[in-house]
């Protein structure tokens, strides 16, 4: 009985941070019926409860690879690499999310709708060059040699970090929009 806690081997695919969602969905859908409790209610209560941990692998298997935020916290975290208090990120990029939050303090004391959108069309930015410097890290990830993967999965954890600063100015920003 196969009861492997790795979401990729579960499916039989390789660790890959873009992978083809039909492919996903069709084996998700093959093992819910494979896996489902109903069709083994005369089993022993020991393989029900089997059927029943696998099904519940095969949804938590789903809902992280069909999702590319927690795809990829979750290759992150099967190479050790999100690991509190080694989060550390280049000072540059500090400084400038340092700047962002200070202007969003300041817009909570005095809102300005030009201001607002300055701030929001500066973390776009950030965000867009981000997401365009990360994506052939990421094509690319699956076809690299087992040794050159370490780098690669280091570009992708401080690209994943820069990612959640930008969310919670995002998350910030959406908040004063509702505010106004």
């Amino acid at each position: 009985m196969l009861m492997t806690s790795d979401y990729f081997e579960f499916y039989n695919l390789p660790q890959t941070f873009l992978p083809d969602i039909a492919t996903l969905k069709s084996k998700y859908y093959a093992l819910s019926r494979e896996y489902h409790p109903d069709f083994h209610a005369t089993a022993s209560s020991e393989h029900q409860q089997d059927m029943l941990r696998l099904a519940t692998l095969n949804t938590n298997a789903y809902r992280t690879l069909t999702d590319a935020d927690q795809r990829m916290a979750y290759i992150l975290n099967q190479h050790g690499l999100l690991e509190e208090g080694k989060q550390e990120l280049p000072a540059d990029f500090l400084m400038e999310v340092m700047e962002l939050n200070e202007q969003l303090m300041e817009l909570e004391v005095e809102p300005d709708p030009a201001a607002t959108q300055r701030v929001e069309q500066e973390t776009q930015a950030l965000t867009d060059t981000l997401d365009a410097g990360i994506a052939p890290v990421l094509a690319g990830y699956e076809g690299l040699p087992v040794d050159i993967r370490p780098q690669a999965l280091q570009q992708i954890r401080t690209y994943y970090l820069k990612k959640r600063y930008l969310l919670r100015i995002h998350e910030s920003l959406t908040k004063f929009a509702t505010r106004s």
